[in-house]
């Protein structure tokens, strides 16, 4: 099954929309488009970088985070109830349709 992601922009102007499924990670779509979430630990799980907000409409559809994806999202900036990990959000686990906003921390350190 493919799934519609809309990814809402930082600055709140922008979105982009990909389509995806199977095993592939959010983090990998969004990086597909071009989008500023970094994945410094390329999805292991080592650090916040790939924080994103889950539309709280979606939020509930998701499997949940495991324990320790939450102890990470600690380490986020600007995490709030619905935040998770991209790369802990496999495309072939969400509903047909998911929103998600890229908090206005996201920097791509990377791409400097």
């Amino acid at each position: 099954m493919m799934v519609e992601v809309r990814f809402l922009h930082a600055d709140g102007e922008g979105q982009s929309v990909g389509q995806g499924g199977g095993d592939t990670s959010l983090l990998t779509l969004a990086q597909s488009l071009g989008l500023p979430l970094e994945g410094t630990c390329e999805g292991q799980m080592a650090c916040s970088t790939c924080h994103i907000i889950v539309d709280p409409a979606h939020f509930a559809l998701l499997p949940p985070a495991s324990e320790a994806e939450e102890d990470m999202l600690d380490f986020a900036a600007g995490a709030c109830r619905t935040s998770r990990l991209a790369c802990q959000i496999r495309l072939g686990d969400c509903p047909s349709q998911l929103t998600v906003k890229l908090p206005r921390e996201s920097h791509n350190m990377q791409g400097l």
